[in-house]
């Protein structure tokens, strides 16, 4: 647990640079809800260290804008796993 805001702000920042990481992973990874992460990188980094904070304001655009692509590339994962599981079984049949 981070009792000192700051300090969990500016790493939370160094490991979204480092690793391109999306905000829900930075918040796995830092136990932290993605609300508070999210503040930290928008309100707080900005007050802490501009220039992080335009960085990784760049990173979190491109995770913006590529969203719709891993969403929709998880849900055809989902499908595709569905798929295999059941070629193993025999299908019913219809009357």
């Amino acid at each position: 647990m981070y009792y000192d805001i700051e300090t969990r702000v500016l790493k939370e920042a160094e490991y979204i640079l480092k690793k391109k990481a999306t905000v829900r992973k930075t918040s796995e990874k830092f136990g932290v809800s993605k609300s508070t992460v999210h503040y930290d990188l928008t309100k707080r980094l900005k007050e802490l260290d501009v220039e992080s904070y335009e960085k990784v304001r760049k990173i979190l655009c491109i995770n913006l804008s590529e969203r719709h692509i891993r969403g929709g590339m998880a849900t055809r994962d989902k499908f595709k796993k569905r798929e295999d599981d059941s070629t193993g079984k025999s299908k019913p049949v219809k009357c």
